[in-house]
């Protein structure tokens, strides 16, 4: 049976370390557990796809895009379509202001502190899962696919397959099937990484969405190498729920294998 394992964003940025940007707790444990799983079973994995989290500063999710009335940024909180009418916050650029209002007649918006900068620490995988990919690749003697998400500073890019809203004019936000072809054409597609409320929920819903409901019955959820952001624990359930129902196994990584 074909194996491909689907790790989702395992970022310094993500992991509970001291200096990372958005530390989801539990992560540094889901990312050693990972690490094991594959320096264990490496021999049984036959391709890993790893997505990565990849922005600039200036970015409609980061305060440098924005201004409000005496120049301030916003940091934590939604901007909504109301709040851009009112004048309560603009982008920095004023020309990006039609392009704005359209993005936010279309997605909800959410300022996050500046994370996975490209080149940045915070962008590097997590240093004990990034070994254990390494040296995958030259036990199996085989190149890992790395996918990188989210350079396009006009879109959020929660899914590694799809921007929030993609953009006409740049197809890397856009659904790409060439991307996926390995995981539709793989028996068993094993998923893990962070956040499991968001990026992971995320980036699973648009392979459903694209691929049809029946792909879930070839995923496995990997419920110890993944964990929610504080605070959305009740999403990350209904995420779980959902692909449930749709066929996906749920397992931790020491029952995989076993």
């Amino acid at each position: 049976m074909s194996q491909h394992l689907l790790i989702i964003d395992p970022q310094n940025d993500f992991c509970d370390l001291p200096t990372a940007a958005l530390p989801v707790t539990g992560a540094c444990r889901d990312m050693a557990r990972l690490a094991k799983l594959i320096e264990q079973h490496g021999p049984a994995l036959d391709a890993i796809t790893v997505t990565l989290d990849s922005h600039h500063r200036y970015d409609i999710a980061h305060p440098a895009f924005w201004r409000g009335p005496a120049g301030e940024q916003p940091l934590l909180c939604p901007i909504t379509l109301a709040d851009v009418d009112a004048g309560r916050w603009l982008p920095a650029d004023p020309a990006l202001l039609p392009a704005v209002r359209h993005y936010l007649q279309h997605c909800a918006l959410f300022v996050w502190p500046p994370h996975c900068l490209t080149g940045s620490w915070g962008h590097n995988i997590h240093d004990g899962l990034n070994q254990a990919l390494q040296q995958w690749e030259c036990q199996r003697l085989r190149t890992v696919q790395y996918l990188f998400k989210g350079l396009n500073p006009l879109t959020e890019h929660f899914s590694a397959f799809e921007a929030d809203l993609p953009l006409a004019d740049d197809p890397a936000t856009r659904f790409q099937p060439q991307q996926v072809a390995a995981l539709v054409a793989a028996q068993r597609v094993i998923v893990a990484g962070e956040a499991l409320s968001h990026c992971v929920a995320s980036s699973v819903r648009s392979l459903l969405r694209h691929l049809g409901t029946d792909f879930a019955r070839k995923l496995v959820l990997l419920s110890d190498c993944s964990s929610p952001v504080p605070g959305f624990e009740a999403q990350a359930a209904d995420f779980v729920a959902e692909i449930r129902q749709f066929g996906a196994q749920i397992s931790p990584s020491t029952a995989l294998f076993a």
